[in-house]
């Protein structure tokens, strides 16, 4: 925003991912379980993407020129829905029927129901393939429009998320920016144990994209690096990647230990501790 610092901008960034946490929880009391420790962790990503760096227009989320973000974690929909009601896509009101039948917030992101989900997701590794044909085809229409893909971690054991790195490379599609959540955690367990993907950033770089990789819940350095990635923004050019280390809970100390955090059941007595947790800490970290 013009006129407006470093600090005051990663203040605002900062509030918007508080408020994004806040609505993860409001939303996960409506069924009492779910992915809400993905939300938590990954709000400051979603926070910097929505509030700052996406450009469209919340009364057009048709809008032939915006940015497309594109969930490829389905199940991340509730983090998703938060980011969306923050930028003013969907009413904060309706956070209130997540899940519930007949509502536009189902459980898995699906753009047939949802203002501003540009794709269903849900079969794990599709969606930067998704990405890669959107970023050529907006390119070949000559729209200035960029994409953004939101990954987890656990997509890069598909194959065909590799595919689509090394065609985004070919393409050189520097439209194209990939957000990479690595939380450290899937469904079977710790990451590492499932399928070892370290050194990511080495094989990013491999596959010829511009690659950085910082702590997914700093504001600070989230934007730095999505300042960067804007800076190598180009019709063609080297499609970029942020890898984020995330924790999986964040703000909530009682959610980020606990052990089974993939998916969540939450006992009715923890929502309003869990509500206390994030304000604490959210004011605590204001008043420093």
């Amino acid at each position: 925003m013009p006129g407006e610092t470093a600090t005051d901008r990663a203040e605002r960034v900062g509030s918007a991912a508080y408020r994004i946490r806040h609505h993860a929880l409001t939303m996960g009391e409506v069924q009492g379980q779910g992915y809400v420790g993905q939300a938590l962790g990954a709000a400051d990503m979603l926070a910097a993407v929505y509030t700052d760096q996406l450009r469209f227009r919340a009364d057009q989320p048709d809008w032939e020129g915006r940015d497309r973000f594109l969930l490829s974690t389905g199940h991340y929909a509730i983090g998703h829905y938060a980011a969306l009601a923050e930028a003013g896509l969907i009413a904060v009101e309706e956070l209130d029927t997540y899940g519930s039948d007949d509502s536009r917030l189902p459980m898995s992101g699906m753009s047939t129901y949802t203002p501003g989900m540009e794709i269903s997701g849900g079969s794990l590794g599709h969606g930067l393939a998704i990405a890669v044909g959107m970023a050529l085809g907006l390119r070949h229409r000559g729209s200035e429009a960029r994409i953004y893909n939101f990954l987890s971690d656990g997509e890069l054991d598909e194959g065909s998320t590799w595919e689509a790195a090394m065609g985004a490379h070919h393409h050189r599609l520097g439209n194209l920016t990939a957000m990479v959540d690595i939380n450290a955690l899937q469904a079977d367990g710790k990451t590492d144990t499932v399928l070892r993907t370290e050194p990511v950033a080495d094989k990013w770089e491999a596959f010829g994209w511009y690659t950085q990789r910082v702590d997914g819940n700093d504001v600070g350095a989230l934007l730095a690096a999505f300042d960067n990635a804007a800076a190598q923004a180009a019709a063609v050019g080297r499609p970029s990647v942020i890898l984020c280390d995330t924790k999986v809970g964040r703000g909530v100390p009682l959610l980020e230990n606990r052990e089974k955090a993939h998916f969540m059941r939450i006992e009715d007595h923890e929502w309003r501790l869990c509500r206390q947790q994030l304000s604490a800490g959210y004011e605590g970290k204001a008043a420093r």
